[in-house]
């Protein structure tokens, strides 16, 4: 396996589902399936203790070195660079203390996507709370600035059949009409184009919903005529197949998203609601626009539920799945 680069996978928040869905995803041998080796990221003590807990057997091989060019890695093992963690209880409650922790764990990953050494980034959920604080609105924020991203990286819940994206990531509701520019919604649709069509190998169809109900509004200036219109005029000058804006309320229907393939709203939930209640676990989060191509299942840390072994592990299967199909 020495010729193909390895996909990293940062374990994340040490209290929550993530290692049971990834001892889910190593039972079911799809790492073995894929089409090159996998290095963990995180605490080795950890990882071996709540795998004895769960009630699962996998043979870990820990990685010494980050000259990954001269470590012979395979599938028959669990490969691991370890990163140090204090911890009491196999599982524990969520708590600022593994704040450092996973901050060091993205450190070695990015550090290895630096220097070209990995192939790509899935990281586990972390806690937007204990983890992010109030510094960055989420994990896609977070990942452009450790990165020195310039411009704005894009939100992309994907799934191979349709797709959402949201302009405005993890805002609360009433910035959101603040913070809408002609200037965002065109570099995000860009950044999505320009994916589907180097990584996918695909021309986009896109489909722009309104921020006001039914894109209607009481103001004398409305959003969509004052900033989503003028968008969409602008890139479909530049031959992107856009149409819109479409009202919300009434887009999702089997009929509607079957001509499309992204739909692009205002804000978080206008589309994430619909799109995790069509595919359920089957979608995956995306970041576009960093120096590399990052992934997360598209769930949170759920803590109530670490420990029991009743998740559900396709979001991350389709995380595996996803890095076979792109360039």
């Amino acid at each position: 396996m020495k010729n193909k680069t390895p996909l990293l996978i940062v374990l994340g928040e040490p209290n929550s589902i993530f290692s049971e869905l990834l001892f889910k995803l190593y039972k079911k041998k799809i790492v073995k399936k894929f089409n090159r080796p996998i290095i963990l990221i995180g605490s080795e003590n950890l990882l071996k203790l709540q795998m004895k807990f769960l009630k699962y057997s996998f043979k870990i091989k820990k990685i010494n070195s980050l000259n990954l060019k001269k470590i012979n890695l395979n599938k028959k093992h669990i490969n691991i660079f370890n990163v140090e963690y204090k911890f009491k209880k196999t599982f524990d409650k969520i708590s600022y203390k593994s704040k450092k922790y996973i901050n060091d764990c993205f450190n070695i990953a990015i550090r290895l996507l630096k220097e070209k050494s990995a192939f790509g980034l899935i990281n586990g959920p972390v806690s937007k709370t204990h983890f992010l604080e109030k510094k960055y609105l989420g994990i896609t924020e977070y990942l452009a600035n450790k990165t020195k991203t310039k411009n704005e990286p894009t939100m992309l819940i994907y799934n191979s059949n349709f797709s959402v994206c949201p302009i405005t990531t993890h805002l609360p509701i009433n910035r959101v009409s603040k913070v809408l520019s002609k200037t965002k919604i065109i570099n995000h649709v860009k950044n999505i184009n320009y994916f589907y069509k180097k990584k996918l190998n695909k021309k986009a169809k896109f489909a722009i919903l309104g921020l006001n109900p039914h894109c209607e509004s009481i103001d004398k200036i409305s959003e969509e005529r004052k900033i989503i219109k003028p968008a969409i005029k602008f890139l479909t000058r530049k031959k992107i197949n856009i149409k819109g804006p479409f009202s919300a309320d009434t887009f999702f229907s089997k009929k509607n998203i079957s001509h499309y393939d992204i739909a692009i709203g205002m804000y978080h939930d206008q589309v994430l609601t619909p799109m995790k209640t069509i595919f359920d676990f089957n979608a995956i989060n995306l970041t576009l626009g960093l120096p590399f191509l990052r992934v997360s299942p598209d769930h949170g840390t759920n803590n109530q539920m670490a420990g029991k072994n009743k998740s559900n592990a396709q979001s991350l299967i389709s995380s595996i799945s996803f890095f076979k199909k792109i360039k």
